[in-house]
C-alpha cells in the first residue's frame, strides 16, 4: 500500500514543477509590426478582349451573321501574325431582345449574338496595332485592355527583403520607446500584394489606331513580423 501511494504522488510533484515554467513562456513577450515595400515596372505584355455583336430578327440570322463576322476577325488576327495559341473564345452568347409593353408581357423583337475573343499580346508596343486589326476587321465590341507585368514574381522577390527591413525599422522604434531590445523573430507572414489593375476601355467606331499608353504598374508586398523582446543592454 505504501508503494502505491508513492507512485500516485510522483505525477503530482512533476506537474507542480512544470506549471510555472509553462506560465512564464506563454504568451511570449513580443513586438508585432507590418513592413511594406513597393516596386514599379512598365508592363511588358497585355490582354485585349474584342469581338462582334450582331442583331437580327431571328436567332438563326443573328447567329449566321455573327459567325461570318467573327470569321473575318479571326482571319485578320492570323494574317497579322498572331499565333493561334494566343487568342481564344472568352464569351459566346445568343439572347432574345425584348420590347417593353405596358399593357401585357414583353415581346421579342429580335436576337443578339455575341462572340468575343481574348488576345494575348506578348509585345506591349503592338497593342495599338492589334486593336487596329480587330476594329478594321469588323470587331465592334472591344471589352478592355489588361496590361500585365510578366516579371511580377521576380520583382516582388526583390521587394520582400525591403519589406522585412521596413518592419525591423518600425519594431526598433517601438522597442526603444518601450525601453526594451529586440530579440529573434518569432513569426513572419506575408499579406496580400496588389497585382496590376486592368485598364478597361470601351469600344467605339473610331477606336482603330487609338494611342495606347501602358504607363507603369506599382506592385506592393506586405509582411507581418513578430520579434521577441528582452531587457535593454
Amino acid at each position: 500500500m505504501h508503494h502505491g501511494r508513492l507512485r500516485l504522488a510522483l505525477p503530482l510533484v512533476f506537474g507542480f514543477v512544470a506549471a510555472p515554467a509553462l506560465a512564464q513562456s506563454f504568451p511570449p513577450p513580443m513586438i508585432s509590426v507590418t513592413g511594406e515595400a513597393t516596386v514599379s515596372a512598365a508592363p511588358d505584355a497585355a490582354q485585349i478582349e474584342g469581338g462582334v455583336t450582331s442583331d437580327a430578327k431571328t436567332a438563326r440570322e443573328a447567329s449566321d451573321a455573327n459567325n461570318a463576322a467573327m470569321g473575318k476577325v479571326l482571319l485578320a488576327l492570323k494574317g497579322a501574325g498572331i499565333p493561334e495559341k494566343d487568342y481564344q473564345t472568352s464569351r459566346l452568347s445568343l439572347q432574345p431582345q425584348y420590347a417593353q409593353n405596358k399593357s401585357g408581357p414583353n415581346s421579342v423583337t429580335g436576337y443578339r449574338a455575341s462572340n468575343r475573343v481574348t488576345v494575348k499580346v506578348r509585345d506591349v508596343t503592338k497593342v495599338a496595332n492589334v486593336i487596329d486589326t480587330l476594329v478594321t476587321a469588323g470587331a465592334n465590341d472591344i471589352g478592355g485592355i489588361n496590361f500585365v507585368v510578366t516579371t511580377a514574381s521576380k520583382l516582388l522577390d526583390e521587394a520582400r527583403p525591403q519589406a522585412i527591413a521596413d518592419a525591423r525599422r518600425k519594431a526598433e522604434i517601438y522597442a526603444k520607446a518601450a525601453g526594451v531590445a529586440l530579440g529573434d523573430p518569432i513569426s513572419i507572414g506575408e499579406g496580400n500584394f496588389a497585382q496590376p489593375v486592368p485598364m478597361l476601355r470601351r469600344a467605339s467606331a473610331d477606336f482603330a489606331a487609338a494611342p495606347v499608353a501602358p504607363g507603369e504598374e506599382t506592385l506592393h508586398v506586405n509582411v507581418s513580423v513578430s520579434w521577441g523582446i528582452k531587457a535593454a543592454q
